[in-house]
């Protein structure tokens, strides 16, 4: 079990070797988490607010694998890893026998509402709604019946180009703002509270039929929410 300090460039290094899905569907908004926003999610996580080292985890919508094996990499007690797609899981198991993580992280082929108990932290990127309306509700629901503590990632409403400066230049990484009314109201509706949120900037490659740009880059917000 990892207790010693793990550097960030350390774990990013360990996330950039996680493959991404081969084959993502639009429809499921299977979008891999860049390394380098994964590793800040999982640092504040782990080494702010002491939620990864021995405690247990479930990564929602896992994909292949990032949240879940750099939850395993700083040392989490037990991690689980959720993902309706087939492929995704098969990919996420390969990355874990690639990283030596294989014992310790169970993958589950198989939608979220399979998931019931209770575990110390759940971590999760759910789609954004932009394909689907209203898809990352379901998982924000489940992360709030079992878990303790989310960690949940949300396309921001902070797109000015000032903020995104800002964003870019203030040498953290990460900036403190407020949550949406409406995603407070959900939260507090569903027991949950809203212990911070942290928008930092995200990059997305040229993946399907309908991008036009090579990348695209955007304001993502990081919520840290405390279940009931």
């Amino acid at each position: 079990m990892q207790k010693k300090l793990i550097r960030k460039l350390d774990l990013e290094m360990l996330l950039s070797q996680i493959e991404p899905h081969p084959s993502p569907k639009p429809s499921l908004e299977q979008y891999t988490i860049p390394a380098d926003v994964a590793a800040t999610i999982l640092y504040i996580a782990a080494y702010t607010h002491n939620d990864i080292v021995n405690k247990t985890i479930l990564d929602l919508g896992c994909g292949t694998g990032r949240l879940a094996l750099g939850a395993a990499f700083l040392g989490a007690e037990k991690v689980v890893g959720v993902d309706i797609d087939k492929i995704a899981i098969k990919v996420a198991y390969e990355n874990s026998v690639k990283t030596e993580l294989k014992n310790r992280v169970q993958w589950i082929a198989a939608d979220i509402d399979v998931v019931h108990g209770k575990f110390d932290t759940v971590l999760q990127n759910p789609p954004f709604g932009v394909q689907r309306r209203k898809a990352d509700r379901k998982f924000l629901e489940k992360a709030l019946e079992v878990g303790k503590v989310i960690y949940s990632l949300h396309k921001s409403s902070h797109k000015d180009k000032t903020f995104i400066k800002k964003l870019k230049t203030c040498g953290t990484a990460i900036v403190p703002v407020s949550p949406s009314s409406f995603f407070k109201k959900f939260v507090e509706e569903h027991g949950g509270t809203i212990e911070a949120v942290y928008a930092m900037l995200t990059t997305i490659p040229h993946m399907f039929n309908f991008h036009t740009k090579r990348k695209y880059e955007f304001v993502v917000d990081l919520y840290i929410i405390e279940g009931e």
